[in-house]
């Protein structure tokens, strides 16, 4: 990837961030942590590499995109809202009554959604039906899926895979988003998810370990990778930083859900710009 597209793709990261921060700040609270972790993710796939189109929400042969991990639906908003799907406005009734964007992803309420997640392995198992219903109706199109490392403790997602892995389901790309952190405390303690590569190839998938999953260079590669593979689905596995960005959440145990004022908010975003003008 040439530095100008990089260079964009961090722009619009950043603006994503920008107006993540300030979406749950209207609210006061909201799940920052897994949110923050998958931006660049959700950039890279909006901004370069999925077939979409914002004025046609239910194209049917377009990519589609289940964030299984459905509690980072903020992130996802912020993503729409850029493209086009909705007003940006909305952005500010996040989780508040009446709004059209809950705190979990909802198809039935918000343009763009692929499908209602956040009951945790569900959104997983829907991606491999969506993906066998595009083999099936010949649609040259992808399915994206987005499980997070907590989430991979539901038995649900392994049957899926199973099934995947069984029906050589090669248009079904799976990211995992190993932050090592979920609700109440770090992965580790609870059940490791260690050698998930292992595990994915075991049931049939090719897979595929990023060690920044926050570089796009490195999302490009892994992505072309499994585009290479036909003959069965692909797992990308992206090492992330849970809450990166939103700084005051960093490295701290309790940022799967934060209180953030939006005076809070504010005073994030200007330490948020500093760190990325030391980067330049």
């Amino acid at each position: 990837m040439d530095l100008n597209e990089v260079k964009r793709l961090r722009m619009e990261a950043l603006d994503a961030r920008v107006k993540l921060i300030r979406e749950i700040a209207s609210f006061g609270q909201g799940h920052i942590g897994g949110s923050m972790s998958v931006v660049e993710l959700l950039t890279y796939l909006y901004y370069h590499e999925m077939k979409i189109d914002p004025k046609r929400p239910d194209w049917a042969e377009r990519d589609r995109l289940v964030l299984s991990k459905g509690h980072s639906g903020p992130a996802l908003y912020a993503i729409l809202a850029k493209k086009g799907y909705f007003d940006e406005s909305l952005l500010s009734t996040l989780n508040q009554g009446g709004t059209r964007l809950p705190s979990h992803a909802d198809m039935t309420k918000t343009p763009g959604i692929d499908f209602t997640a956040g009951s945790l392995g569900q959104g997983f198992s829907a991606a491999v039906g969506i993906a066998l219903g595009q083999r099936l109706k010949k649609y040259d199109a992808y399915t994206y899926t987005v499980v997070g490392d907590g989430e991979s403790q539901e038995g649900e997602v392994w049957e899926a895979a199973e099934a995947a892995g069984a029906w050589k389901l090669g248009n079904l790309i799976g990211f995992t988003d190993v932050n090592g952190q979920q609700l109440d405390d770090y992965t580790d303690n609870i059940i490791p998810m260690h050698h998930l590569k292992e595990r994915y190839e075991t049931f049939g998938w090719h897979a595929v370990e990023v060690a920044n999953g926050h570089d796009f260079n490195q999302l490009e590669a892994a992505i072309k990778e499994a585009k290479s593979v036909t003959d069965k689905p692909s797992m990308i596995i992206l090492h992330t930083i849970k809450s990166y960005g939103y700084i005051p959440g960093e490295g701290v145990k309790a940022n799967h859900s934060m209180q953030i004022s939006k005076e809070k908010a504010e005073e994030a975003i200007e330490a948020l710009f500093a760190r990325e003008e030391e980067r330049e």
